[in-house]
């Protein structure tokens, strides 16, 4: 199945200079996809020049006039930048022209920008962030990572069943077992919301493992970990800060003198190892769930291989239906929730 993907090109604190090799190689590696390059036409075409692309008639150029600063508000971008390069990208995706769009611009302005033309699909109260996190296990997916500051149990609900959705399609778990983030494991801890979040996916048809603590989203406790995004943001953050402290604070030992350096030197195929294990560029791209449409957000510092991994993320959700997939299960859990309340009454 042919894949086409809308690629904000400008977005990123590098724009075109990131976004344009990543398409490149991507093309090269999968031959059953398109890629649409929206932005200001002159930038990209000298950017493939720069590259030295030849003609492929599965990429082509849609011209867009204007910018989202990464920087800017969300309002100001949505009012103010209807011919953006990110607005349009995502329109593509709304005309049916692109199964996909990926951007690596102001997230807030995305995700408004994103909720506002493609609209959330029906049962979802609002779009959730999902990502992807480094584990014992293999991986570990986790949302909300920070669109939902404040969210009712429904709310969790409806993410709980989004991204257990996408982990079964990307990983093909039948039944990928659903932890819900929280201060310890037992059902008494937690606050109102996270225990009457618990209730609801006891009784839900997901593979409910129970409550979750901060050290098993590493030990890959379960496939997937529901939280909200305040907690789900931070959570991230201090792990991406403790990633970069460990790595400092190994270069720093190994250049104490000269018998560290020589250690270094012996050990560096298990460094190279392990720094590829944890190296955050392969698991680059947040899916935006619950919209009438795919949207991957990648990092705003991305380089071009791991914005290659954004763009190939977005294109293993629309490869495995993963919007058809949410419906399915949105429809079913409705139709549970129907049931349950007819036996009540």
């Amino acid at each position: 199945m042919d894949i086409t993907v809308a690629i904000d090109a400008m977005g990123g604190d590098y724009g075109p200079r990131v976004t344009i090799p990543a398409a490149l190689a991507l093309l090269k590696q999968d031959s059953k996809i398109n890629i649409i390059l929206v932005g200001l036409s002159d930038d990209i075409e000298a950017e493939l020049q720069a590259n030295k692309a030849k003609s492929d008639s599965r990429m082509w150029i849609h011209h867009a006039s204007e910018l989202v600063m990464m920087d800017e508000s969300p309002q100001s971008a949505l009012k103010n930048k209807k011919d953006s390069s990110m607005r349009v990208a995502i329109n593509l995706v709304k005309d049916g022209v692109a199964q996909a769009c990926v951007s690596a611009g102001n997230t807030g302005a995305l995700m408004a920008t994103a909720r506002f033309v493609l609209k959330t699909l029906p049962g979802i109260d609002r779009p959730a962030i999902a990502g992807v996190l480094p584990s014992k296990m293999g991986m570990t997916y986790m949302l909300d990572l920070g669109a939902n500051a404040d969210c009712t149990p429904e709310h969790l609900l409806q993410f709980a069943i989004m991204g257990s959705v996408l982990v079964s399609c990307v990983t093909n778990k039948a039944s990928p077992t659903v932890g819900l983030l929280n201060i310890g494991s037992e059902d008494i801890k937690g606050n109102e919301v996270v225990k009457q979040t618990a209730e609801l996916l006891k009784y839900s048809h997901l593979n409910f493992y129970g409550n979750v603590e901060g050290d098993d989203i590493y030990k890959g406790t379960t496939d997937l970990v529901v939280c909200d995004g305040f907690v789900g943001n931070v959570a991230l953050k201090t792990s991406e800060g403790l990633a970069n402290l460990m790595g400092s604070f190994l270069k720093e030992e190994f250049k104490k003198n000269l018998i560290t350096k020589l250690m270094a030197l012996i050990s560096m195929p298990v460094l190279s190892s392990f720094k590829k294990r944890l190296d955050p560029r392969c698991y680059n791209g947040a899916s935006f769930l619950g919209l009438r449409g795919i949207v991957v957000k990648s990092h705003g510092g991305a380089d071009a291989f791991a914005f290659k991994h954004a763009i190939s993320k977005a294109v293993e959700e629309a490869r495995s239906g993963v919007l058809m997939h949410i419906t399915k299960q949105l429809e079913l859990a409705h139709a549970q929730t129907e049931a349950s309340n007819t036996a009540t009454n």
